[in-house]
């Protein structure tokens, strides 16, 4: 009679042996995998996900999340195959929302008992956020076998999972891979305390890391900061190009309206509301200086989880002058009507909010995260100071406030510097040439 796991020993080691060979280093596992061969590529039916033109160059770009979506990510992806198309290239997207929900959530389904299966005989228990990741990797992977990747010139993977799973459909074409990371992956999670040190979780979730570097002919970074952490995971310099984000401010050419007030001065805090964007050190900085707020106006623009909290906050420390717009569309009117740009994240890497307020002429206070100095030189285009400082926020906020020439001084040399460095053409055309030496 045919072992119940059979099905699991077959299927897991052969797509990813690496994790799997992770996690038994962990648990102390010497079992050697099953032989058997899940994949049997002639049966493979391969279908186009639409058709496209015969242009320069064809293009996959994928993502593990959802798309299109609200957030930097998506704004991301869209922007480079916006500016890429109008290069005369043909761009698709793939992504898991692109595939009937029900068949995605019934493979999900499916594959999670497997899997739990198979973890609980080899290992004697199953870690809940390993469980809901390879199943989602392993649905997304039987998705994805039935696109013809033989018709693309470069596949560009937009996160670590997809980098790992489209690598064994790709490993019969050898087509072009790049990578690009848009968050410090596992290390991020260590530091914020969202996974323990020395867990299974760290041991697997590193694996995927190490892996999706290893499996990209180059890798496309938003910023110098990540370059000693994919090092550490394993990649060369020689295949690590910075290219900063770019952003079409083409429909955003709006000048700064005329205040109702002279008097009055608008600071704005556009982003998510969320523990690491550091708003509550904002409004700690505020209270600081409550006397000198008589005539300033304190947008926050944003919704998330923390919103009732940072309200709560607000009450208490009775700043009457702060307004809470939630999210908003019309993001260039407002920061047309602004003065100052405050964004004080405790951990970031190259914030698109950072980049519309360059463009549209806001003396900017920020934070030393990330790649936000590469593209905000302190005291020159705006000023930095260190995460959840407080006492730093004020101070510079004090001085933003008195003097309005600083302010304009600031912003004028911040918005030089992304009409110069951060438009989405000056994005596509670098990764054009980094596709175009690797075809």
């Amino acid at each position: 009679m045919m072992d119940e796991n059979h099905n699991a020993y077959h299927f897991i080691p052969n797509l990813f042996p690496h994790l799997i060979t992770a996690m038994d280093q962990f648990y102390g596992v010497n079992q050697p995998f099953d032989e058997g061969q899940l994949i049997e590529w002639e049966q493979i039916q391969q279908i186009h996900l639409e058709p496209i033109e015969d242009k320069k160059m064809k293009i996959l770009i994928t993502t593990f999340w959802d798309y299109p979506f609200i957030g930097g990510l998506q704004n991301y992806i869209t922007s480079l195959k916006d500016g890429l198309e109008n290069l005369g290239h043909s761009v698709n997207v793939i992504a898991p929302n692109h595939f009937p929900a029900d068949e995605m959530e019934t493979l999900r389904n499916k594959y999670s008992e497997e899997f739990t299966q198979f973890f609980n005989k080899r290992y004697g228990s199953f870690n809940p956020k390993i469980l809901h990741n390879i199943s989602k990797m392993y649905s997304f992977y039987m998705m994805l076998k039935n696109i013809d990747l033989a018709e693309y010139d470069i596949i560009h993977a937009q996160d670590r999972y997809t980098a790992n799973v489209i690598s064994i459909l790709n490993q019969y074409n050898q087509i072009p891979l790049l990578f690009t990371p848009h968050g410090f992956m596992t290390q991020n999670r260590l530091k914020f305390n969202l996974m323990e040190k020395g867990s299974v979780e760290e041991i697997y979730f590193s694996a995927i890391d190490s892996q999706a570097v290893k499996n990209a002919n180059h890798l496309i970074i938003l910023c110098d900061v990540f370059r000693p952490i994919l090092k550490n995971l394993g990649a060369e310099e020689y295949k690590m190009t910075t290219v900063y984000t770019g952003i079409d401010f083409g429909e955003w050419n709006i000048q700064k309206e005329a205040k109702k007030s002279e008097s009055k001065t608008v600071i704005t805090c556009v982003s998510r509301l969320r523990p690491r964007k550091g708003h509550k050190y904002l409004f700690k900085a505020l209270a600081l200086i409550k006397d000198k707020l008589k005539n300033v106006e304190v947008r926050i623009v944003g919704d998330g989880e923390m919103k009732k909290t940072l309200k709560k906050q607000v009450s208490e420390l009775k700043l009457k002058n702060v307004t809470f717009l939630g999210s908003r569309d019309d993001i260039p009117k407002l920061l047309s009507e602004s003065d100052i740009f405050v964004h004080p994240t405790t951990s970031d890497t190259l914030p698109i909010s950072i980049i519309e307020a360059m463009f549209m002429n806001q003396a900017i206070l920020t934070t030393n995260c990330g790649g936000i100095p590469e593209i905000i030189n302190d005291n020159f285009s705006g000023f930095i100071v260190e995460p959840a400082n407080p006492k730093q926020l004020a101070e510079k906020l004090s001085l933003l406030l008195r003097k309005k020439s600083l302010r304009n001084e600031l912003a004028g040399n911040a918005q030089a510097f992304a009409q110069q460095h951060l438009t989405v053409s000056s994005m596509t055309k670098k990764i054009e040439e980094i596709y175009l030496s690797l075809v």
